[in-house]
Order: C-alpha cells, then sequence, then structure tokens
C-alpha cells in the first residue's frame, strides 16, 4: 500500500509527517510505502495510493479521492498520526 504525506509544497511539513508515518506504520505491522506529495500533484498521485494524510486545509483542497483522507492535526504528534493510519487502513 502507497500512503501520501501531504502539504502544500510537498518538501516542509510532509517530509515531518512521512518520518512519523513511517514509524507508524512499522508499529501498526502494515505493508505500506509512505511518499510525500505537495497539493498539486496529490490528485494524481492519489489514483495509485491508498491513503492520504494531511491537514484539514488540504484536505479540503485536494477535494473528493476515491481513497480515504484522513486529517491529522498535528503533524508531530505521533500517536494521532498512529492513529489517523489505524483508521484509514481499517486496522
Amino acid at each position: 500500500m502507497r500512503i501520501l504525506a501531504v502539504c502544500g509544497m510537498g518538501i516542509g511539513t510532509s517530509v515531518l509527517l512521512k518520518a512519523n508515518a513511517e514509524k507508524a506504520v512499522r508499529e501498526l505491522g502494515l505493508d505500506a510505502e509512505v511518499e510525500v506529495a505537495d497539493i498539486g500533484t496529490a490528485r494524481g498521485a492519489a489514483a495509485t495510493a491508498g491513503l492520504v494524510l494531511t491537514s484539514g486545509e488540504l484536505a479540503a483542497e485536494l477535494g473528493d479521492v476515491d481513497i480515504p483522507v484522513v486529517v491529522v492535526a498535528n503533524f508531530m504528534d505521533a500517536e494521532e498520526i498512529r492513529r489517523a493510519i489505524a483508521e484509514g487502513t481499517g486496522r
């Protein structure tokens, strides 16, 4: 499974989100890769992903995609990110 960590530019906060999401993936025992994306490319990248993690503002901007989009309020909160991934993957 591919998980997209999405921020506005794809180079700042999404890298932090990616690092915390990778830790959560390991803790949950998921076979998943976490990739970063900016909001401009996220919609197209979502076509081959299984889950999107992003902020509330960007989730609204992303619009309707055919995969779960889970909002993370604090990209530094490892426990919140673990819960978000668990929710988005049904774990």
